[in-house]
């Protein structure tokens, strides 16, 4: 089992990792639209926040020697299922041909009162 940390992403808020590598997976914890270059969370901006969230996701990712590719599966939690529409947009842009097994479910609250987060594995060869 290999910890996966980069500074490309947030750093955990809480006691868990980034990432937990084993053999040729890749379980990612949850992306909360951070930017990691000054820890400020995107409030007021879903577009924005989406698209960070999936780059930090992706930048863990890139951090244990995998792509976009190797993800396989993606839980996504939105605070409003409302803005299912223009989250399901953005996020068919990211991914494009590319299209992992995921869910999508509405939730009350998220750390820092996010309006997004997002959790992935990933299977590598």
């Amino acid at each position: 089992m290999k910890y996966i940390s980069t500074n490309k992403a947030p750093k955990a808020i809480g006691s868990y990792s980034q990432g937990i590598k084993t053999d040729n997976l890749l379980f990612i914890s949850g992306q909360i639209p951070i930017n990691p270059e000054n820890g400020e969370i995107i409030y007021n901006n879903f577009e924005y926040a989406v698209e960070t969230s999936l780059k930090n996701l992706l930048a863990i990712t890139y951090e244990a020697g995998m792509t976009i590719n190797n993800i396989v599966k993606i839980t996504v939690y939105l605070k409003d299922i409302s803005k299912f529409e223009k989250f399901n947009e953005i996020y068919g842009k990211f991914f494009d041909s590319h299209k992992p097994a995921r869910v999508v479910v509405e939730v009350s609250n998220l750390p820092k009162n996010a309006d997004i987060e997002l959790d992935a594995i990933c299977v590598g060869s």
